[in-house]
């Protein structure tokens, strides 16, 4: 990190010299094959030879290129901020810092707020109210992070899941009727980042929730479609253990989902042994309290 900032601060410094010519008093000094004359900053253009304009314009040139340097410091910085507060689950103090570029063009951005105010709506103290509030503005941020890049893994991954949370204030019929349109983009999602675990992820807990689906919302589905969606604990069993060779002990509720499908399949061995891995996982966060909870909980029931 001290490299880093090192670095910006060396960067920064070279820009601010090189910010266009040097000046003495109140007057810049321009060569000419014509003249040498002296000007006061601002006269007029049509007062310059030929290569006094080349040399203006390449001057501005420099201070848009600077400019943009600064600004891409700035961006990057901001990430880099809203990266460390969301590794630290610092949800409110993000949610605020991204609250501030909601009006930004950039698909990083808008993506990263998505996934805050998310995270914000899944807090045990939030008010039903401010919580579906949150939940809409979430997917609203998210739809716009994919109409700004679709070429964005992460837009597309987070389009999905607050797509899904949608569905939750929509209905059952909603909710499977988005299931085509939510798998289409988990598969985008891992097409453009292989290396994404918890994309993968998301597409086993799409197969597991699908493998399981109660007898009235299966009817709910073929009401629906021609063809419903329908998926297997093996389908799914497939897409967590890819996660796990991805990024291996990468997330708590990746562990637990593989002890559940394999409950799922009656393999009551390799169960526990997923189990006892998703019991055992530092509990950093309110999600992961909940995995060891239900984790211990399940255990208990095997015996």
């Amino acid at each position: 990190m001290a490299a880093i900032v090192l670095t910006r601060v060396i960067s920064r410094t070279l820009l601010s010299t090189s910010r266009g010519i040097r000046t003495k008093g109140g007057h810049r000094y321009y060569w000419t094959p014509l003249r040498k004359t002296a000007l006061k900053t601002g006269r007029a253009a049509f007062f310059l030879g030929p290569s006094a304009l080349s040399f203006l314009g390449y001057e501005a040139y420099l201070r848009v290129q600077s400019s943009a340097v600064v600004h891409a410091l700035e961006r990057d910085e901001l990430l880099e901020q809203a990266d460390y507060l969301y590794s630290c689950a610092e949800t409110e103090k993000l949610y605020q810092l991204l609250l501030e570029h909601k009006d930004s063009d950039d698909a990083e951005f808008l993506w990263r707020l998505a996934r805050a105010s998310r995270d914000l709506s899944l807090l045990p103290d939030m008010d039903a109210t401010r919580k579906k509030q949150l939940t809409y503005e979430a997917f609203e941020y998210a739809k716009r992070a994919l109409e700004k890049d679709e070429q964005c893994f992460a837009a597309h991954k987070w389009y999905a899941v607050c797509l899904s949370d949608v569905g939750n204030y929509e209905g059952v019929k909603v909710k499977i009727g988005n299931s085509y349109i939510i798998r289409d983009h988990l598969e985008k999602a891992v097409e453009l980042n292989p290396k994404d675990a918890t994309s993968i992820h998301i597409l086993g807990y799409w197969c597991f929730a699908f493998a399981e689906l109660p007898w009235y919302q299966r009817k709910v589905a073929a009401v629906i479609f021609a063809s419903p969606p329908v998926s297997t604990y093996e389908e799914a069993l497939e897409f967590f253990l890819k996660a796990e060779e991805v990024d291996p002990n990468f997330y708590s509720k990746n562990l637990l989902m593989l002890g559940k499908t394999y409950l799922g399949m009656n393999d009551k061995e390799k169960a526990i042994l997923w189990l006892k891995k998703a019991k055992d996982y530092p509990a950093r966060t309110l999600e992961d309290k909940e995995v060891h909870k239900e984790a211990v909980d399940l255990l208990k029931k095997l015996g």
